[in-house]
């Protein structure tokens, strides 16, 4: 018997402008949130509101932890920073965006000097 997966979310996933400024605002002064935003994006973004609104809520859910997979998260001041940037892509959608919550880690530094 196959499984089926989920299926990846036919438009692309846009936050309402709303959950894009509550979560830069967390993310660029609330230690616990960033902790939590690293752990499982999908479910901090549920967490400050954002409600998937695509048919398939787990192939939402899924497509935004994949989209926000974050393994080292820039400080809350660069965040705050480029908060414009961020917002803008955020809102636009996320499907061919990377979105730039990364840290360039010290590892990838030393590897490309």
């Amino acid at each position: 018997m196959a499984t089926k997966k989920p299926s990846t979310p036919v438009a692309p996933v846009a936050l309402e402008p709303a959950i894009a400024d509550r979560l830069l605002d967390l993310l660029s002064t609330d230690n616990a949130f960033r902790r939590a935003f690293r752990k499982d994006p999908a479910a901090a973004l549920v967490q400050i509101g954002h409600a998937p609104t695509q048919g398939n809520v787990d192939a939402e859910l899924a497509f935004l932890r994949a989209s926000l997979t974050v393994q080292h998260l820039a400080t809350k001041e660069r965040i705050a920073k480029a908060r414009a940037e961020i917002r803008r892509m955020l809102t636009q959608g996320l499907a061919m965006i990377p979105i730039q919550l990364n840290v360039e880690s010290k590892a990838s530094r030393r590897v490309r000097k």
